[in-house]
Protein backbone atom coordinates (compact mmCIF):
# COMPACT_ATOMS: atom_id res chain seq x y z
CA UNK A 1 0.00 0.00 0.00
CA UNK A 2 1.36 3.39 -1.01
CA UNK A 3 0.98 6.09 1.62
CA UNK A 4 -0.19 9.50 0.44
CA UNK A 5 1.97 12.59 0.85
CA UNK A 6 -0.82 14.31 2.79
CA UNK A 7 -0.71 11.51 5.37
CA UNK A 8 3.07 11.80 5.67
CA UNK A 9 2.81 15.57 6.14
CA UNK A 10 0.06 15.20 8.72
CA UNK A 11 2.10 12.66 10.70
CA UNK A 12 5.17 14.89 10.46
CA UNK A 13 3.33 17.79 12.12
CA UNK A 14 2.68 15.64 15.21
CA UNK A 15 5.75 15.40 17.46
CA UNK A 16 4.93 11.78 18.45
CA UNK A 17 4.69 10.52 14.84
CA UNK A 18 7.36 12.74 13.25
CA UNK A 19 10.01 9.99 13.01
CA UNK A 20 7.49 7.52 11.59
CA UNK A 21 6.46 10.09 9.00
CA UNK A 22 10.05 10.72 7.98
CA UNK A 23 10.71 6.99 7.67
CA UNK A 24 7.64 6.71 5.40
CA UNK A 25 8.94 9.62 3.33
CA UNK A 26 12.35 7.96 3.02
CA UNK A 27 10.77 4.67 2.02
CA UNK A 28 8.69 6.40 -0.64
CA UNK A 29 11.31 8.75 -2.14
CA UNK A 30 14.86 7.77 -1.18
CA UNK A 31 15.50 5.39 -4.08
CA UNK A 32 13.96 7.76 -6.67
CA UNK A 33 16.05 10.64 -5.36
CA UNK A 34 19.19 8.48 -5.31
CA UNK A 35 18.81 7.59 -9.00
CA UNK A 36 17.94 11.17 -9.94
CA UNK A 37 21.13 12.39 -8.26
CA UNK A 38 23.22 9.45 -9.50
CA UNK A 39 22.36 10.21 -13.12
CA UNK A 40 23.54 13.78 -12.57
CA UNK A 41 26.75 13.21 -10.59
CA UNK A 42 27.49 9.66 -11.89
CA UNK A 43 29.60 8.50 -8.93
CA UNK A 44 27.82 6.23 -6.41
CA UNK A 45 29.62 7.58 -3.34
CA UNK A 46 28.92 11.19 -4.32
CA UNK A 47 25.27 10.32 -4.95
CA UNK A 48 25.03 8.58 -1.58
CA UNK A 49 26.46 11.62 0.20
CA UNK A 50 24.13 13.97 -1.65
CA UNK A 51 21.07 11.86 -0.83
CA UNK A 52 21.96 12.19 2.85
CA UNK A 53 22.36 15.97 2.49
CA UNK A 54 19.05 16.23 0.65
CA UNK A 55 17.11 14.34 3.30
CA UNK A 56 18.78 16.31 6.09
CA UNK A 57 17.49 19.46 4.38
CA UNK A 58 14.08 17.86 3.93
CA UNK A 59 13.99 16.96 7.66
CA UNK A 60 14.98 20.49 8.69
CA UNK A 61 12.51 22.21 6.36
CA UNK A 62 9.55 19.85 6.11
CA UNK A 63 7.65 21.52 8.96
CA UNK A 64 7.68 24.73 6.88
CA UNK A 65 6.47 22.99 3.70
CA UNK A 66 3.51 25.09 2.53
CA UNK A 67 1.76 22.66 0.17
CA UNK A 68 2.04 25.16 -2.70
CA UNK A 69 3.70 22.41 -4.71
CA UNK A 70 3.66 18.64 -4.61
CA UNK A 71 5.91 17.09 -1.99
CA UNK A 72 7.95 15.07 -4.49
CA UNK A 73 8.56 18.10 -6.75
CA UNK A 74 9.76 20.00 -3.67
CA UNK A 75 12.15 17.14 -2.79
CA UNK A 76 13.31 16.84 -6.42
CA UNK A 77 14.01 20.58 -6.46
CA UNK A 78 16.19 20.23 -3.35
CA UNK A 79 17.97 17.20 -4.88
CA UNK A 80 18.50 18.99 -8.19
CA UNK A 81 19.86 22.12 -6.53
CA UNK A 82 22.17 20.09 -4.28
CA UNK A 83 23.46 18.16 -7.32
CA UNK A 84 24.09 21.32 -9.34
CA UNK A 85 25.85 22.94 -6.38
CA UNK A 86 27.97 19.80 -5.95
CA UNK A 87 28.95 19.74 -9.64
CA UNK A 88 29.79 23.46 -9.60
CA UNK A 89 31.96 22.97 -6.50
CA UNK A 90 33.66 20.01 -8.18
CA UNK A 91 34.39 22.14 -11.26
CA UNK A 92 35.87 24.91 -9.11
CA UNK A 93 37.80 22.59 -6.80
CA UNK A 94 39.42 20.77 -9.72
CA UNK A 95 39.89 23.95 -11.77
CA UNK A 96 37.86 22.40 -14.57
CA UNK A 97 36.28 24.82 -17.02
CA UNK A 98 32.50 24.55 -16.89
CA UNK A 99 32.24 22.93 -20.29
CA UNK A 100 34.83 20.24 -19.45
CA UNK A 101 33.16 18.56 -16.45
CA UNK A 102 31.14 16.12 -18.58
CA UNK A 103 34.20 14.28 -20.00
CA UNK A 104 35.44 13.86 -16.42
CA UNK A 105 32.05 12.44 -15.42
CA UNK A 106 32.16 10.11 -18.43
CA UNK A 107 35.56 8.87 -17.25
CA UNK A 108 34.18 8.09 -13.80
CA UNK A 109 31.21 6.39 -15.45
CA UNK A 110 33.57 4.01 -17.27
CA UNK A 111 35.74 3.48 -14.19
CA UNK A 112 32.88 3.14 -11.72
CA UNK A 113 32.53 -0.26 -10.10
CA UNK A 114 28.87 0.45 -9.37
CA UNK A 115 27.85 0.77 -13.02
CA UNK A 116 26.77 -2.62 -14.24
CA UNK A 117 25.06 -1.62 -17.46
CA UNK A 118 25.55 -3.28 -20.79
CA UNK A 119 27.24 -1.57 -23.74
CA UNK A 120 23.98 0.06 -24.92
CA UNK A 121 23.36 1.57 -21.49
CA UNK A 122 26.95 2.77 -21.31
CA UNK A 123 26.64 4.44 -24.72
CA UNK A 124 23.37 6.08 -23.69
CA UNK A 125 24.93 7.41 -20.47
CA UNK A 126 27.95 8.72 -22.39
CA UNK A 127 25.59 10.40 -24.89
CA UNK A 128 23.65 12.01 -22.07
CA UNK A 129 26.88 13.38 -20.61
CA UNK A 130 27.53 15.28 -23.86
CA UNK A 131 24.38 17.35 -23.26
CA UNK A 132 24.42 20.81 -21.70
CA UNK A 133 23.40 20.68 -18.02
CA UNK A 134 19.84 21.94 -18.51
CA UNK A 135 19.11 19.47 -21.34
CA UNK A 136 20.67 16.66 -19.31
CA UNK A 137 18.47 17.48 -16.33
CA UNK A 138 15.31 17.65 -18.43
CA UNK A 139 16.16 14.46 -20.32
CA UNK A 140 16.87 12.51 -17.12
CA UNK A 141 13.71 13.69 -15.41
CA UNK A 142 11.50 12.97 -18.42
CA UNK A 143 13.11 9.77 -19.72
CA UNK A 144 14.25 8.01 -16.55
CA UNK A 145 11.94 9.45 -13.90
CA UNK A 146 8.95 9.62 -16.27
CA UNK A 147 8.00 13.00 -14.85
CA UNK A 148 5.33 15.15 -16.49
CA UNK A 149 6.48 18.44 -18.00
CA UNK A 150 4.33 20.30 -15.46
CA UNK A 151 6.21 18.60 -12.59
CA UNK A 152 9.60 19.24 -14.18
CA UNK A 153 8.51 22.86 -14.58
CA UNK A 154 7.76 23.03 -10.86
CA UNK A 155 11.19 21.57 -10.02
CA UNK A 156 13.25 23.68 -12.41
CA UNK A 157 11.14 26.85 -12.55
CA UNK A 158 11.06 26.77 -16.35
CA UNK A 159 8.08 26.96 -18.69
CA UNK A 160 6.62 23.76 -20.11
CA UNK A 161 7.31 24.99 -23.65
CA UNK A 162 10.98 25.56 -22.90
CA UNK A 163 11.20 22.11 -21.29
CA UNK A 164 9.65 20.45 -24.33
CA UNK A 165 12.16 22.24 -26.55
CA UNK A 166 15.05 21.19 -24.28
CA UNK A 167 13.89 17.58 -24.26
CA UNK A 168 13.48 17.54 -28.06
CA UNK A 169 16.97 18.99 -28.55
CA UNK A 170 18.41 16.51 -26.06
CA UNK A 171 16.82 13.56 -27.87
CA UNK A 172 18.19 14.80 -31.22
CA UNK A 173 21.71 15.22 -29.80
CA UNK A 174 21.60 11.77 -28.19
CA UNK A 175 20.43 10.23 -31.48
CA UNK A 176 23.28 11.98 -33.33
CA UNK A 177 25.80 10.79 -30.76
CA UNK A 178 24.58 7.20 -30.88
CA UNK A 179 24.52 7.12 -34.69
CA UNK A 180 28.02 8.60 -34.93
CA UNK A 181 29.43 6.02 -32.50
CA UNK A 182 28.26 2.93 -34.39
Amino acid sequence: MQIEDADILEKFQNERTRNEAFNLLLKKYQQKIYWHIRRLVIDHDDADDLVQEVFIKVWKNLSGFRNDSQLYTWIYRIATNESITFLNRKKQRNNIPLEDINPELAGSLRAGSYFNGDKAQMKLQQAILTLPDKQRLVFNMKYFDDMKYEDISAVLGTSVGALKASFHLAVKKIEQYLLSKD
